[in-house]
């Protein structure tokens, strides 16, 4: 049978599930991976989450952009979802829309797992199918394009709480500038499709509270 191999990144830090592809005879090998944390062949790319990694990333709206160098960078793109959903901090409303999005907007596979063990089969299942007959190898290829001032501006704002990309994009073709942003009042923070008394509020006191140092 031809060996089976797979790129991991080398700042992940699941040895159960390391060890448990070297135990089903993957070689395993190590690198700083611009996207993803495994890689299968040429074309197909796996990003793992814990549920409640998928739910913090979607608060603090990493996971789309994640998603659109993942979708960029692999023609496969698959994103395994591992854990219970009980574990999961927000609705089930909220974790559908999301993984709907992912499938839709950005033409990722959704796999589920409940632990480790099926995630590690799942791995080992799919670089079977990967580098069987076509011996796909599995090789870097990241989205190593620059970005565009548009779209750091569109990065800084939706790293914001409660703002995300969409919003961020909302808020730049209303002001411009990040700087008319940070100068705007509430009131006319409100006058932002999706921006509401609260949110505005919230916006303003991030933008323009004094920064004080926390002592951990």
């Amino acid at each position: 049978m031809h060996e089976l191999k797979v790129i991991v990144d080398n700042r992940e830090r699941n040895i159960e599930l390391i060890e448990g592809l070297s135990e089903r005879g993957v070689r395993v090998s190590f690198s700083q991976l611009p996207v993803g944390d495994y890689i299968v062949s040429d074309r197909l790319c796996i990003e793992r989450k814990t549920i409640r990694d998928f739910g913090s990333s979607i608060i603090n709206s990493r996971l789309f952009d994640q998603a659109k160098r993942l979708s960029e960078s692999f023609k496969k793109p698959i994103l395994i979802i591992e854990g219970d959903d009980l574990d999961f901090m927000l609705s089930p409303n909220v974790l559908l829309g999301a993984i709907t999005s992912l499938y839709v907007d950005y033409n990722i596979q959704i796999l589920r797992s409940k632990d480790v063990e099926e995630t590690t089969a799942l791995i080992t299942k799919i670089a079977e199918m990967e580098q069987g007959d076509e011996k796909r190898e599995p090789k870097i290829i990241g989205n190593k394009k620059a970005y565009t001032k548009s779209q750091w501006q569109l990065l800084i704002l939706g790293s914001m709480p409660g703002i995300g990309p969409k919003l961020a994009k909302h808020l730049l073709n209303h002001f411009n500038t990040i700087k008319e942003v940070v100068n705007a009042s509430i009131e006319e923070l409100k006058e932002v499709d999706k921006i509401g008394d609260k949110k505005a509020k919230r916006i303003h006191e991030i933008l323009n509270e004094k920064f004080e140092e926390e002592l951990l």
